[in-house]
């Protein structure tokens, strides 16, 4: 079976999007036109955001269908992401809480897709 290397959301706005991502990931994309662009994160995964009005098939599903989860180490650094992301203005659905998998917090991305922080309350198994 493959591996899952890409992820691939669907943006009003490739170049806004992309200017956003910069911003919160810190890099800027490694590829971009204007229809597309790609982030390559240090895991190796892929994020591109692809424009809804010219992506094919047709896309039919907005953003706040799934969630982008980025895995830290603690309870203090989702609390000081969450400061962070808070303080550049990105909308918060849900605080800082403590839920059955660990600490975390959910913010939204420009087109609504959900960003969840969270410190796994057991460390992830290795494979």
């Amino acid at each position: 079976m493959p591996d899952l290397n890409f992820v691939l959301l669907y943006v009003d706005s490739p170049a806004a999007s992309a200017a956003f991502y910069a911003d919160l990931l810190g890099k800027p994309p490694v590829e971009q036109s204007p229809t597309f662009a790609l982030f390559a994160m240090e895991s190796g995964v892929m994020l591109g955001l692809w424009s809804r009005h010219t992506v094919e098939p047709a896309a039919i599903a907005s953003g706040g269908g799934a969630e982008i989860a980025f895995a830290v180490d603690s309870e203090t650094v989702v609390r000081a992401t969450h400061e962070d992301w808070s303080g550049r203005g990105l909308p918060i659905l849900q605080a800082p809480t403590a839920m059955d998998f660990g600490f975390t917090f959910v913010a939204l991305d420009p087109d609504g897709h959900r960003l969840r922080v969270f410190a796994p309350s057991a460390p992830p198994v290795a494979s």
